[in-house]
C-alpha cells in the first residue's frame, strides 16, 4: 500500500516549550481533564472534503493542489486511494475519528445503484482500514447538494422525483453509516431553501422537508440505528436563504413538525458567525434547548462574507465555547470535527499537517483554561449570585405560577424601588484574559 505521507512522523506531544512545529505543546491525548482524558473531552476528527478531494480551485481559479491520489485516470482507483490517504492522515495526526459525505468517497455512477454500488465497495475498504487502525466514524452524511440535479433542493424541490432520488441517497448513506459503526448521521440542507420567492412555495418546501425527516427518522428506527441525528444550520450560501438558518430556526422546525426529540445540531462556527450570531451563542442555545449534538471547528473571516472554513485560531472564542460546553457536561455522541481547508496557496501535503496540530493545539489550550475557569468557579458563582433572587421569595413563586399580574403588580407597589445591579462584564472578561496568559 502506498505511503502518501512518509516523511510525516506520527505527531506526539512534546509540550510547551518544544520547538517542533509538527508536535502537540498542549494536545496530551491521554491527560486527565475535570476527569476525563482530552481524547475523550474533545473526540477530534478530521473531514474527507476539504482535505483529500478539495483541489485548491475557487470560484476564479483552477485547482492548484497536485495530490498523490488523485493521479490515476480511474475514479474507483482514485476513491482506494483517497481512502488510505485519509486513514494513514488520521493515524499520524493520533485522533481517533473522521467524517465524510457519500460523494467525497466515491464516485457519482450514472444511475443510483451504480452510485450506490460504488459507495458500498469503498465502505468495505473503509471498515477494513478502521479495523487495521482503530480509527472511527464520527458520522457520515449523503451529499445533496452538488449535483446539478440539486440546484433547486433536495428534499425542498419542487420535483417529487428528485425528492424520491435524494430519499434513496440519504438512506444508502445511512446504511454505510450504520454499517461503520457511525456515533451520528448529519443532514445538511445546503440547497434547501431558495434564491427568490417568486419561485418559491415556502409552506409546499417546508412541509417537504419534515416530510423527509420523518421518513428517515422511521427508517432510522426500522435498522436499528443508534446514533444521533444531527442537522448543522447555516443561514445562506450557497442559496440565499436557507431553512436551516441558525440553532433557533432549527429548533423553531423541529418544534413545530414534532421532530425536536429525533434531532440534535451539529454547529460550525463560521455558520454560526454568517448568521448574525457568536459561536458560543449557538452552543449556548442548543444545550438550553437540549439540541447539543456535535461542532464543525472552524472560523470564518470578518472581512469576507462567506464560508470561508479557515482552521480555529481564536483562543478566546474557543475558551468560552468550552467552558459553555463542559457546564453543560460536554459532548454526548458528537465531537470536534475540522471542517476546514488548507489555503489554495498552501499546497504541500505537510500543509494539513501544520493545519491540523495548530487547531489541535489551540482547542486543547482552550480546553485547559476552560477547565481552569470551572475549577476556580469565579465566573460560575458570579451568575449564580446574579440570578439568585429566582431562586427563593417572591421569584420563585413567580416561576412557580403562584402570582397573577394584579396580584404581583400589588406586590411591586408594596415594594420600595428595585435597584439595579452590576453585570461586571469587564470583570468577567478579565477573569478569562488571565486564566489564558497565567
Amino acid at each position: 500500500m502506498t505511503e502518501f505521507f512518509k516523511d510525516i512522523p506520527v505527531i506526539k506531544y512534546e509540550g510547551p516549550t518544544t520547538k517542533n512545529l509538527l508536535a502537540y505543546r498542549f494536545y496530551d491525548p491521554q491527560k486527565k481533564v475535570l476527569g476525563k482524558t482530552m481524547e475523550e473531552q474533545l473526540r477530534l476528527a478530521v473531514c474527507a472534503w476539504h482535505n483529500f478531494v478539495w483541489a485548491g480551485h475557487d470560484i476564479f481559479g483552477e485547482e492548484t493542489f497536485i495530490r498523490p491520489w488523485k493521479q490515476s485516470a480511474d475514479p474507483m482507483q482514485q476513491a482506494s486511494q483517497r481512502v488510505d490517504a485519509m486513514f494513514e492522515f488520521v493515524t499520524k495526526l493520533n485522533i481517533p475519528f473522521f467524517t465524510f459525505h457519500d460523494r467525497d468517497v466515491a464516485p457519482e455512477g450514472k444511475t443510483i445503484q451504480e452510485s450506490n454500488d460504488n459507495l458500498q465497495k469503498i465502505a468495505d475498504q473503509m471498515a477494513e482500514q478502521m479495523q487495521k487502525t482503530g480509527k472511527k466514524l464520527l458520522w457520515g452524511t449523503a451529499n445533496l447538494f452538488s449535483h446539478r440535479r440539486y440546484m433547486a433542493g433536495a428534499a425542498t424541490n419542487p420535483d417529487p422525483e428528485i425528492f424520491a432520488y435524494a430519499v434513496a441517497q440519504a438512506k444508502k448513506a445511512l446504511d454505510v453509516t450504520q454499517q461503520l459503526k457511525g456515533e451520528n448521521y448529519v443532514f445538511w440542507g445546503g440547497r434547501e431553501g431558495y434564491d427568490t420567492l417568486l419561485n418559491t412555495d415556502m409552506k409546499q418546501e417546508t412541509e417537504q422537508f419534515a416530510r423527509f425527516f420523518h421518513m428517515m427518522v422511521d427508517y432510522k428506527h426500522k435498522i436499528g440505528f443508534k446514533g444521533d441525528f444531527l442537522i448543522e444550520p447555516k443561514p445562506c450560501e450557497p442559496t440565499k436563504h436557507q431553512y436551516d438558518y441558525d440553532t433557533a430556526t432549527v429548533y423553531a422546525f423541529l418544534k413545530k413538525f414534532g421532530l425536536e426529540k429525533e434531532f440534535n445540531v451539529n454547529i460550525e462556527g463560521n455558520h454560526a458567525t454568517l448568521a448574525g450570531h457568536s459561536f458560543s451563542h449557538e452552543v449556548a442555545y442548543a444545550y438550553a434547548n437540549g439540541i447539543f449534538g456535535s461542532v464543525d471547528a472552524n472560523i470564518g473571516d470578518a472581512q469576507l462574507g462567506w464560508d470561508m472554513d479557515y482552521f480555529p485560531v481564536d483562543i478566546t472564542d474557543l475558551t468560552q465555547v468550552l467552558y459553555i460546553m463542559l457546564l453543560n457536561g460536554g459532548f454526548g455522541r458528537g465531537g470536534f470535527n475540522f471542517d476546514t481547508k488548507v489555503r489554495r496557496q498552501s499546497i504541500e501535503l505537510s500543509d494539513l499537517f501544520y493545519g491540523h496540530v495548530g487547531a489541535i493545539d489551540i482547542l486543547a489550550r482552550a480546553l485547559l483554561t476552560a477547565a481552569k475557569l470551572i475549577e476556580e468557579g469565579l465566573i460560575k458563582d458570579f451568575v449564580a449570585e446574579r440570578y439568585m433572587g429566582w431562586n427563593k421569595g417572591v421569584g420563585k413563586d413567580i416561576l412557580a405560577g403562584k402570582f397573577d399580574v394584579e396580584k404581583l403588580a400589588q406586590h411591586a407597589m408594596q415594594q420600595a424601588a428595585p435597584q439595579p445591579k452590576t453585570g461586571r462584564q469587564e470583570m468577567l472578561q478579565n477573569i478569562i484574559n488571565n486564566a489564558l496568559i497565567s
